[in-house]
């Protein structure tokens, strides 16, 4: 057995609100709803019984077998086939309600577990409002997910589990150097807790546990594809927000955005050389004048700054109130100059920009690319430095 129990680094000080609204109003759902429902005999006049049976009963070929699904029934099952999403008959409302009903409680125990260790620092990292826009979008669309391979069946979706996928999808991209707590047993041999690398423990969960039984067709009443589903829409969401670097496109000025220019007149290009400007500016150490130019600079001239004077620039641009700028700046630098023998620095000047913004889950996964770039001595003290001060789990 391998049951996850919980994840490191985690933000300090950080209380997830949303998250846990989330969390009561699923085990409210089930204490109000569920479990008294669960315990109730159908009502033989009930007409969601007749549409239920009209549905299921060319399934049924014996009268025995339709006999004894109306003794197994109770009127939770009724009350699920009116509010589950069913692909056949499809409805707005049933796709936001669906999310909160689950098929019993070790359905509803496995799918706060997930959300309890993961959504923490993806709320901490997304913003209360941006998180909770996420959970439904991707609850949305793996329910749509799960409709589009389900045809034009009428048996009905439920539970939390393609939201909560997508919150996997999130922390999958987002935090790949975290670590998670995971309580495993192989009776009678081994007891203990291992950490684990996230990516290990989240692919186990896409690939076993999901995508093989997809592909071979098992036949199980786990909705493989809402899973799925759930998950890439959860890793897209989060690929777009740091590629946005989670501000709406309109909010900020274009260079706050960190895109720059992204053409110039003819004229002006010949008259001067803003990369140029910014180099000499840089030399003289003129911060107003490197920012000034830098307003100036494509994208193209902008690869062409080597990984050195990204981290001073951007280093000046966060000191002037520009993080998203930049943020941007020293990911692009990332993405341009892969083999530089300077990476180490730019991922520690990411590293400390996430720190002081107050996201050391964030940082974390940037101070822990330092060591693997062959820092200098000053470079591998400061990411040491930089890494006590954020609180990790820690093996004796």
């Amino acid at each position: 057995m391998f049951l996850p129990i919980g994840d490191t680094p985690n933000p300090k000080n950080f209380t997830p609100w949303v998250n846990w609204a989330l969390m009561g109003l699923n085990v409210a759902v089930y204490l109000l709803i569920t479990w008294p429902l669960s315990g109730q005999p159908i009502d033989p006049q009930d007409p969601v019984l007749v549409d239920y049976l009209r549905h299921l009963s060319p399934s049924l070929p014996t009268w025995g077998e339709l006999r004894n699904l109306l003794h197994s029934l109770s009127a939770y099952d009724l009350f699920t086939f009116a509010h589950g999403y069913k692909p056949g008959a499809p409805e707005t409302m049933d796709l936001f309600a669906s999310m909160f009903l689950h098929g019993g409680f070790l359905h509803l125990a496995g799918n706060m577990l997930f959300l309890w260790i993961f959504g923490d620092n993806a709320e901490h990292h997304l913003g209360r409002i941006v998180y909770l826009i996420s959970y439904l979008f991707s609850g949305v669309l793996a329910t749509l997910a799960f409709a589009l391979f389900a045809g034009d069946s009428m048996v009905p979706l439920v539970g939390a589990s393609g939201a909560i996928s997508g919150v996997l999808g999130l922390y999958f991209f987002l935090f790949p150097r975290n670590k998670v707590k995971v309580f495993v047993v192989l009776f009678p041999f081994f007891f203990d807790v291992l950490l684990l690398p996230v990516r290990w423990v989240l692919g186990f969960f896409v690939l076993v546990d999901n995508l093989l039984p997809f592909l071979l067709n098992s036949e199980s009443n786990v909705a493989y594809g809402a899973h799925l589903g759930g998950f890439l829409a959860g890793f897209g969401v989060a690929w777009l927000g740091e590629h946005l670097a989670w501000k709406w496109p309109w909010s900020e000025k274009r260079w706050r955005r960190g895109t720059f220019a992204t053409k110039r007149k003819q004229k002006d290009a010949a008259a001067s050389s803003p990369l140029l400007t910014v180099r000499r500016a840089l030399e003289a150490g003129d911060r107003k004048g490197a920012l000034a130019a830098i307003l100036h600079i494509d994208r193209h001239e902008m690869a062409r700054l080597d990984p050195g004077e990204c981290v001073l620039l951007s280093d000046w641009l966060s000191k002037s109130g520009h993080t998203i700028g930049a943020s941007t700046l020293l990911r692009r630098c990332l993405a341009v100059h892969p083999g530089s023998r300077d990476l180490a620095r730019v991922y520690l000047a990411l590293g400390l920009l996430r720190l002081n913004q107050g996201q050391p889950t964030a940082a974390y996964q940037h101070l822990q690319s330092v060591f693997d770039h062959q820092p200098d001595a000053e470079t591998h003290a400061l990411a040491r430095q930089a890494l006590s001060k954020i609180d990790t789990f820690r093996r004796r």
